[in-house]
């Protein structure tokens, strides 16, 4: 009998039964690859619930953002209350990785701020798939990184029985070695403390806390409690089992790791100093040294996971331990026969996936090359991908957009699910002249006006974005073409069309602030340049219009437009224009595709007499009130100086966690003279990476900045 109990108000429908009796057969049979095509609306998470629930398998489902991540978890944890949904994606709120720019003589710390919260998820996600076999985990691609040892991470669970003889000493020296920290004043999460005869845990994967109660090196009881407020939730329990804190465990093997740490280092020493990098190599053996006092004092050093090859007995180049060796523990513990890989919007999700090893191994060769790291750093790293891929049994890819890697690889078993519950169909694709292209696309956005429906526009760089914003929000501009199409029946005394635009130099929470104005009608147009990353939910939009649309590339490929597309089929009056002089490839692959689909769904609507209807869908609150100056045509700015002229406007960028800065007004007389010094670093720091990333205009503004720095310091 399958493990998993999907429960949900909702029956499959449409073309949803189909799909998931093809994907149910296709892994029963043993299908090495399967893939879902499915359009925006159609279901798919309830598709993939079904999925788990008829093939009882522990099931990996990985996206290639966070946002996707967490919506996917909600929502399975929703349709599986009884079963162990986990939530794994990276817990670093704030993450500089380690690494040296030779170029500047510039080593950069790692610098993290962990969400203890998320942290908690991930090792609940590991010990639920050490100790159950009912197991959806929810990842991002940090489901490839290094993690550790899954058999050294269950051998080294704590179990306490009550009746137990056991000294008290021993208990704790126990905890520790599962790196459990004494917190006499406070309990936190992954700590201990003493009250008398009461030693008090709280697990590192818990949102609760134990009191394990001692007498005479017995434990005569165990009880759970509210850490928050002491409160004890049930009964006395029988045992307990304490998880380790982290993921690395290195509480045995230490000696053996130590020897051959030592050996590794004495030949990396020889080698650099024959090659005359003395300080290089005075450099590493210093860090080494002080690396291994700490882990044989504390079992545990910032950055441990760089030595982990020693600890985890594996040679040089393999493979590290992943999440993905968890599900491998967990089939063999519970006997299971294998689980199943569905990788969420995998036109995405796989390049992603594809190029992560290749990013980690350029930054750790110049930590090598100049002394701060052991060649065995190399071995912590992600999966390369044809290791993930054979780390895996069977996989379902799914997208509106499935690629050419996804296809080939399942040998045609697609399953196609095309039509939406609500009986929406693609919007119809029109290609309209560039010429005169801006005054048409007002007069449609008038249009839209007139019955509350917003739109979208995509272009093709920021300052697009932001030019054609500022154009369209002129109010005399836009009152002047008013009055030149009075077949619009426009009144030009009611409030006008108000524009934002949205880019990556938004930041996050604005960013959702935007699109929960746009929804609200605070603004009625919003323009981008690849709205289709947002994953956007606008129920509202009946407008997608693609500004040069024939200029092939990424933001203007088959997958690409398909996708925008896709974005107006949320609404019963959904529309979509390209503006073009020509018909390119992508453009006319991008139309036939839709329009199959369309045409497929209006069959189905009319044989089943359905009628479409827009979705409604509830506008969350906002997560943080703004100040009503604080934000201007879509885009922030500062406050106004007293003479009420408005100041520049904000192009604010972020040098490390605690220091952020407005390129636009900033002057560098403002700063005291230890200011300058510490800010210079910072700032040549970001202009490398600014460089790197080939953003060479803000390197280049970065550059002129750095200068005025340093001549004020003069």
């Amino acid at each position: 009998m399958p493990a998993f109990k999907l429960q949900s108000d909702y029956t499959p429908s449409g073309d949803q039964p189909q799909a998931i009796d093809q994907l149910t057969r296709g892994v029963n049979d043993g299908q090495r690859s399967q893939v879902l095509l499915g359009v925006t609306g159609s279901g798919k998470t309830f598709t993939m619930a079904n999925l788990i629930q008829n093939t009882g398998k522990p099931t990996l489902v990985m996206a290639h953002n966070k946002t996707l991540a967490a919506q996917l978890y909600q929502e399975l944890r929703d349709f599986f209350p009884q079963n162990a949904v986990s939530y794994f994606v990276s817990y670093y709120d704030y993450y500089q990785p380690e690494a040296y720019i030779a170029s500047t003589d510039t080593y950069i710390e790692k610098e993290a701020t962990i969400n203890d919260e998320i942290d908690r998820l991930r090792l609940s996600a590991t010990t639920n798939l050490l100790t159950r076999p009912d197991v959806i985990v929810v990842a991002s691609v940090s489901a490839i990184y290094n993690l550790g040892s899954p058999a050294d991470y269950a051998q080294s669970f704590l179990e306490i029985i009550a009746g137990e003889l056991i000294e008290r000493e021993q208990l704790i020296k126990r905890l520790r070695a599962l790196q459990y920290e004494n917190s006499p004043l406070e309990l936190k999460r992954a700590t201990f403390r003493l009250k008398g005869d009461l030693l008090q845990v709280w697990p590192a994967n818990e949102s609760f806390a134990w009191n394990i109660d001692t007498l005479e090196d017995r434990i005569t009881s165990i009880t759970r409690f509210d850490p928050q407020t002491g409160e004890v939730f049930d009964s006395p329990t029988h045992a307990v089992s304490i998880n380790p804190a982290k993921h690395h465990v290195v509480s045995h093997g230490i000696e053996e790791a130590e020897i051959q740490i030592k050996a590794d280092l004495d030949a990396r020493v020889k080698e650099l100093e024959s090659s005359g990098k003395v300080i290089e190599a005075f450099r590493l053996k210093q860090k080494v040294t002080y690396d291994l006092e700490q882990i044989r004092e504390y079992g545990f050093v910032s950055g441990i996971e760089n030595y982990t090859r020693y600890f985890d007995g594996r040679r040089e180049g393999e493979p590290p331990f992943t999440l993905l060796d968890y599900f491998w523990e967990n089939q063999k513990i519970f006997k299971g026969n294998g689980f199943l890989t569905i990788i969420d919007e995998s036109h995405m999700s796989v390049p992603q996936i594809r190029g992560m090893f290749f990013g980690d191994l350029s930054r750790k060769q110049n930590l090598i090359k100049y002394g701060f790291r052991l060649p065995s750093a190399l071995d912590n790293r992600p999966l390369k991908f044809h290791e993930f891929m054979d780390k895996n049994q069977q996989f379902v890819f799914v997208s509106a957009t499935p690629g050419e890697f996804e296809l080939e690889l399942s040998h045609g078993q697609v399953a196609e699910q095309l039509i939406r519950p609500t009986g929406l169909v693609d919007p119809p694709v029109e290609v309209r002249p560039s010429e005169g292209q801006i005054e048409n696309l007002i007069t449609e956005i008038l249009k839209r006006k007139l019955v509350s429906q917003r739109v979208l526009v995509t272009v093709l760089t920021k300052r697009m974005a932001e030019t054609l914003t500022d154009y369209l929000n002129d109010q005399d501009r836009m009152r002047l073409l008013a009055r030149r199409h009075p077949e619009l029946g426009f009144d030009i005394e009611q409030e006008l069309p108000r524009v934002a635009y949205l880019h990556s130099d938004i930041e996050t929470l604005d960013r959702t602030e935007i699109l929960t104005d746009l929804r609200a009608g605070k603004y009625d147009v919003l323009v981008g340049i690849n709205l289709l990353r947002e994953g956007l939910d606008l129920p509202e939009v009946s407008l997608v219009a693609i500004i040069d649309a024939d200029k092939e590339g990424f933001l203007r490929s088959e997958t690409s437009m398909i996708q925008t597309i896709g974005r107006a089929a949320r609404h019963v009056d959904g529309r979509a224009i390209l503006y073009a002089d020509q018909i390119t490839g992508s453009m006319q692959r991008a139309m036939d595709e839709t329009n199959r689909r369309r045409q497929l769904q209006l069959k189905f609507n009319r044989e089943h007499h359905i009628t479409p209807k827009t979705v409604s869908k509830a506008i969350r609150e906002k997560l943080l009130e703004r100040d009503n100056d604080e934000r201007e045509d879509g885009r922030r700015v500062e406050a106004r100086p007293e003479n009420g002229q408005k100041m520049k406007k904000a192009y604010v960028i972020n040098l490390d966690k605690k220091t952020a800065i407005d390129l636009n007004n900033i002057d560098p007389d403002n700063y005291t003279p230890y200011e300058r010094r510490s800010l210079i670093p910072k700032l040549k720091r970001r202009m490398t990476k600014a460089a790197n990333l080939m953003d060479f205009e803000l390197a280049a503004v970065l550059r002129d900045l750095i200068k005025d720095f340093e001549s004020a310091q003069t």
